[in-house]
This record gives C-alpha cells, structure tokens and sequence, in this order.
C-alpha cells in the first residue's frame, strides 16, 4: 500500500475532530542515582516515534542542558529522519545540577569579552561527569531501551567545552561529537592545546567531529580561536577520521544550538541517503547496489543497519511506476524477507503479484498482511481486506 503523506496531512487539517483531544507527549523524564556523583540526576529520554510499535534498536544521541535542548532536538532529529537524511535515533538529555563544575575539565578563571576575569570555584569536574555516563547512564539506558552501539554527543557553551574535552580524553566513548559554541578561551585555550596533542601523529579514529560558532568571535583579530582549530583539523591524517566547521556569525550565542544540531547530525550522517537521480529524485541504482549502501553503512556505524521498510517498499513502487513488473516484484520481495511481521510489506507485494496476473499468489499474500494486520492493530486492516478480497472473487 502506497502512503500518502502530503495528502493526508492535507485531510487531517481539513477535518473536524473527531474524537477527545488527546496530549502530545516527546519523552519521560527519569531519576538516575549516581553513586559517582552522588546524586540523583535528571535525565529526559525521548523515543523516535513509532518505538513502541516496533522491535528496532537506535543510535543514542546524549545532550548536555537536556532540559534546554531536548523539545527542538527531538524535532530535529524527527524531520531529518523523516526525510531519509538521518536514522532514527534516541535522544537523551540530561539536566544540571551543578553545571559549571560538570561541564569543565579544569579549575579556571575565564576573562570575558568586557576584560572582566570570572570566578568558578567549583569547575573541574568533567571527568567525573564522563564517569557518570560511560559507566553509569550508558548502561542504565540500553538496559531500558532498544539502543544500538553508536552514540552521539551534543554539547553548547560549557556543554561545547566538555564535548571537545570527551572526544579528546575518550574518543571511544561517542563515535560522533557536536560542539556548538565551544568556550575555546577555557583555561588558557586549553580545548586548543588538547587539539594540537590528540592530532600529533593520530592515524587510526573511526569518528566524527563537528564544530558551530556563532558571532562571539565577531570583531577578534586572525587567527580567532576557531580558525586556530581548524588548522589542527586541516592536518588530521586519521584515515576514517571526518570532521566539519560551521561559521554561523548570523546566529548569537543562544541561537545558534538548532541549526548546529540540524548540520551537525546530517554531518554525523552525511552517507545515510540512498542515492538519487538529480532529475526525477528517484532511487538511482539497482536492488544489489541497495543492498551495497546499507551495508557500506553498516561497516560504517559499527551495527547492522537494516534497510527500512518505508525506503524499500517506496523503491518497489518507483518499479511499479514504471511497469517493472520483475523489479517491483524482486524488491518487494525482499521487504518481506526484512520485515516479515509487518503487514504492509504484504500487501505491496500481493499488488506486485496482482500487477503481473499471478492471483494465487496474490491473494496469499494479501491473506498474510491481512492477518498481521489483524494481530497488530494496523489502521489499515480494512484496506487489506479490501485487497485480499477484491483478488479472492477473481480467483
């Protein structure tokens, strides 16, 4: 069955409600004991929609300022997914208690932009603080949901410092890191410095790295502190290594965050779509070349990344469109041997087999997403029937 986006989005609109308005929900938030930190520690989780309909495990993304950050993350990160330009993922944010002393590697003062040199008496504690995530919140959270083993890293201001500082102290940790607005001044550049070491003959990093800044380097003479990081970036030789930097000097220290999350994660992701042809927008390429790019994605995030069924069954379509009746019928195929419990997969395939005359073969399967359609609810039980039926006086 083909899906309609657009138009039902359009009818939706249209229509009356029709039945009690109902809350819309992003996440739940948690308690987390840390005996590390010892504290209670908040934390926001948010699940990719239709986690509960499914069986699927999804990369991590963590956010430092959870509480700040997590409603236009989790927007982010939906839209892109939806467009085929990101997985799915999972976002975690975890909220402040003491941000300051969590987000920063040293004890430091900090002399602002005004010349006047600022006071933290409890900064130094990011160590701590990665302690309490790789060995504390990474296995609470695969413990209580379907994770896979990749994780991201999104961090602003401070949160920037403390990404730069756990992707040079532990690169294992996160095989992606967004730092948005670093404080690259911190302790005598101490992010740059860190920089200049990490990179010193490094050749083997699988991972990411993607740096934003705003207008706070506005008016400093060159080299600014970024442009002094990218330089060390520039001379990386790590062959797996990829990294990017996002000049946003129309944005200002707060607003930058959105449109970093939105470049960095597609930055983080930049090989996940399929090719298409420039000109109709359309899958280029053949079912073995689909099978190629996700497994080339595969050995690329470290997990099996699984064509999704929505991808697969649209490129059956675009067969069928074009009176590949063979085609539609070998890719829809395989939807199946990917997705077998899901209903829809059926009957794309019952509609294929339809298409080419083989109504025995037809009807079985629409019989098959008639009955999973059944057992999971599916609102569109009522069209399969339909289907199965339509083909059944046929026969």
């Amino acid at each position: 069955m083909k899906r309609f986006f657009l138009s039902a989005l359009l009818l939706s609109l249209a229509a009356p409600a029709a039945r009690a308005a109902e809350p819309i929900t992003i996440g739940e938030t948690v308690t987390v004991r840390s005996d590390i930190l010892d504290e209670e520690r908040t934390v926001l989780v948010s699940t990719p929609p239709g986690y509960e309909r499914s069986t699927e495990r999804y990369p991590v993304l963590y956010v430092t300022d959870g509480d700040a950050h997590l409603t236009h993350t989790r927007g982010t990160a939906d839209f892109l997914a939806r467009n085929g330009l990101v997985p799915p993922v999972i976002v975690v944010g975890v909220a402040n208690t003491d941000r300051t002393r969590d987000l920063t590697p040293t004890r430091a003062t900090l002399e602002g932009r005004d010349g006047v040199v600022r006071e933290f008496p409890t900064s130094g504690g990011a160590s701590r603080f990665l302690d309490f995530i790789e060995k504390e919140l990474f296995p609470w959270v695969d413990a209580h949901y379907r994770t896979q083993p990749h994780r991201i890293l999104a961090g602003h201001s401070f949160g920037g410092l403390f990404a730069l500082y756990a992707f040079f102290t532990r690169p294992p940790m996160f095989q992606s890191v967004l730092a948005v607005s670093p404080t690259l001044s911190w302790d005598e550049d101490l992010p740059l410095r860190q920089a200049d070491e990490f990179f010193e003959d490094r050749d083997d990093l699988k991972s990411t790295l993607v740096v934003a800044m705003a207008n706070e380097e506005e008016g400093d003479p060159p080299p600014t502190r970024l442009d002094r990081l990218q330089k060390v970036l520039e001379r990386a030789t790590a062959e797996d290594f990829h990294w990017q930097i996002l000049r946003m000097p129309e944005e200002t220290h707060g607003s930058v965050v959105l449109r970093a999350h939105y470049w960095g994660l597609r930055k983080a992701f930049e090989p996940w779509p399929l090719p298409a042809d420039p000109e109709t927008g359309q899958f280029a390429g053949s079912l073995d070349d689909l099978k190629a790019h996700y497994a080339g994605l595969s050995e690329r995030y470290g997990y099996g990344v699984v064509p999704p069924e929505d991808v697969v069954n649209q490129i059956g379509y675009q067969h069928l469109g074009r009176d590949d009746i063979e085609g539609a019928l070998a890719v829809f195929g395989y939807n199946v041997e990917l997705h077998p419990d899901a209903a829809n997969v059926h009957d794309s395939l019952g509609e294929a087999l339809e298409r080419a005359g083989r109504l025995a073969e037809a009807f079985s399967a629409y019989s098959r997403a008639v009955e999973r359609a059944a057992a999971a609810d599916d609102p569109r039980l009522e069209i399969f029937v339909a289907n199965r039926d339509r083909v059944k006086e046929q026969l």
